[in-house]
């Protein structure tokens, strides 16, 4: 089993940085791939960033990759998505997700089994 949390969301204005946290919990952190999802109103679930258990691969996004960056801290069994230059667009729930092992698809949120709650990112012009 997986327990995720997630934290860091807030309000920000265009231009702003922020970082979300994903505390995972269960004693399986190097074992699990984790994806960073959003959704916004109206608007389907959408991939933004992950990590992969097996070796640390990354995968972003295409349109954010100049302004993400997911980052994983073994000593807190944490995962964080770095997002700078915040933009109305950014506004949704940000979900983080897991899956043990590897998985061909990080994208897609059908190879994952575990979800946190969400944290709320508000981004004003």
């Amino acid at each position: 089993q997986v327990h995720l949390v997630e934290s860091g969301g807030g309000l920000a204005q265009a231009g702003d940085s922020l970082r979300l946290a994903c505390a995972t919990s269960g004693n399986t952190f190097s074992r699990i791939t984790v994806g960073w999802f959003r959704q916004a109103p109206g608007k389907d679930r959408e991939f933004v960033a992950g990590v992969l258990s097996v070796d640390g691969t990354t995968n972003y996004k295409d349109s954010m990759k100049d302004r993400i960056a997911i980052s994983r801290d073994f000593t807190r069994d944490t995962v964080y998505l770095h997002m700078r230059n915040l933009q109305p667009d950014d506004t949704a729930v940000y979900f983080c997700a897991a899956r043990f092992g590897f998985t061909a698809h990080p994208k897609n949120e059908s190879y994952y089994g575990y979800w946190g709650q969400g944290t709320q990112v508000t981004v004003s012009s």
